[in-house]
């Protein structure tokens, strides 16, 4: 076991700037091209393409967190 507590593997697994930034620039892409097409359906497929990137982004601090904590 680590010595290692919880919230320094979580600000650790957090601290990945290449995939926070990424998933910033989809998202907001994502958007802006809803917003200028400006149509129900392109801001549905906006809705879809942000919780996506949102859940992938969570899933993969969760992994990082995870294998850090070393429960």
């Amino acid at each position: 076991m680590s010595d290692r507590p919880a919230t320094d593997a979580l600000s650790l697994a957090l601290a990945d700037r290449w995939r926070n930034l990424s998933a910033l620039v989809v998202a907001v892409a994502a958007i802006a091209f809803a917003v200028a097409i400006d149509t129900r359906i392109a801001y549905y497929g906006a809705g879809l393409t942000v919780f996506a990137v949102w859940m992938a982004w969570f899933v993969l601090v969760a992994i990082d967190w995870l294998r850090v904590a070393d429960f």
